[in-house]
């Protein structure tokens, strides 16, 4: 089966679902009708009746709320009238039962609205702020090519504090991904925090591990103004690489966050595992021995980097998503093209049904061929100008 083929049947499922949802208080009137005429006076469907408006109230308009209402109370003022029972003390008290649940139903599809009017604008309002803090990288920095992505979760209505950020440094390209513990505007705060700290840092600071260091007293400093870690979200796992200009070297500090990965231009792939373990940033229990681990990054290869929202996204089994098992062996013409596929996969394994935001970042040293054409298109466009 294809990707076409899971996504129109995860449409068609959700278009069914939404369909009953719309026919249900109808049916509810439909069987309380039935109901009424195939039982004895003495039984009252009152019940079914009253059940229409209330399962409106939290998926309908408030207009089309009213209608339901307004519909079941007809109805039974109807057939109270047929059976020329309307002046009797029962069907009256079931009429007043009635009118009361209908305007129930009217008070709770104002709550229901109005909470998710006010989750949807907090929620605009931190996307937005996380957007602003994460501005999307050139595609092409310091002779790499460089693409990123960063997902918020459909299933969740708080923005998470997922970050990346690359700058081209005279110690070559340096670039961080990592992830703030929480969400909202808190975790907005401290990625702004982190990636500020950062941007000064790679300029800075001799050593990958000293732009490490820098990040820590960072977060020490701000959580100190803010009276504690906690008040501005905690620690932050991390991953930070520097690639040096004209060299294949890679090198990478990981600071308790999920390993990377570099897809070589043959289709294999290495996962980059720490030599020594480390804690995230943030944690607060004193200055940690950082040390890169070196790797190589040769022409045509990719290093990519992500957030758990994409090794922890699950399938309907709840079987984690593998990042290594579903890219090893496969091959992508650039960073972009890496990262659309991933995205694509990774919504088909767990049905478009995310819980975690989803930060990419990959960074792809051209192939020679691709640097001899580049450059000649340079040179010409240089003469013809």
């Amino acid at each position: 089966m294809g990707k076409r083929d899971v996504r129109r049947g995860s449409d068609a499922g959700s278009a069914r679902s939404r369909r009953f949802v719309r026919a249900l208080p109808a049916l509810m009137i439909c069987a309380g009708v039935a109901f009424d005429l195939l039982t004895p006076a003495v039984v009252t469907a009152v019940p079914l009746f009253a059940a229409a408006p209330l399962i409106a109230a939290p998926f309908f308009s408030l207009a089309s709320t009213v209608r339901v209402g307004v519909t079941s109370i007809l109805v039974v003022l109807g057939i109270r009238i047929s059976d020329g029972a309307l002046g009797r003390v029962v069907p009256v008290t079931d009429l007043l039962t009635l009118v009361t649940v209908a305007a129930l139903s009217l008070v709770i599809n104002r709550v229901v609205r109005r909470r998710n009017e006010q989750l949807a604008s907090a929620r605009v309002i931190a996307e937005t702020a996380m957007r602003a803090v994460l501005p999307t990288p050139e595609d092409r920095i310091g002779g790499l090519l460089v693409a990123a992505r960063y997902e918020a979760a459909q299933a969740d209505e708080f923005v998470g504090g997922d970050l990346y950020a690359v700058a081209d440094t005279p110690f070559g390209v340096r670039l961080v991904l990592g992830d703030v513990r929480g969400k909202g505007l808190d975790a907005v705060a401290a990625v702004a925090v982190v990636i500020g700290a950062f941007r000064e840092a790679a300029e800075q600071e001799l050593s990958l591990e000293g732009v490490v260091q820098r990040l820590e007293r960072a977060l020490a400093r701000e959580g100190s103004r803010r009276g504690g870690l906690d008040s501005m979200e905690g620690f932050v796992t991390a991953v930070l690489a520097e690639i040096p200009s004209g060299s294949d070297t890679l090198r990478v500090v990981n600071r308790g966050h999920p390993e990377p990965l570099v897809l070589h231009q043959d289709g294999a792939l290495d996962v980059l595992s720490p030599t020594v373990p480390a804690l995230p940033l943030g944690m607060g229990l004193g200055a940690w021995p950082d040390r890169s681990d070196e790797w190589t990054l040769p022409a045509g290869s990719m290093f990519l980097a992500f957030t758990d929202g994409l090794s922890e996204a699950r399938d309907a089994k709840g079987a984690f998503y593998d990042p290594a098992a579903r890219l090893r062996g496969r091959i992508f013409p650039g960073p972009d093209e890496l990262l659309s596929a991933l995205t694509d996969d990774v919504r088909l394994h767990t049905g478009g049904r995310s819980t975690d935001d989803l930060a990419l970042l990959a960074v792809g040293r051209p192939a020679r061929g691709q640097q001899e054409r580049r450059t000649t298109v340079k040179i010409v466009g240089r003469d013809s100008g």
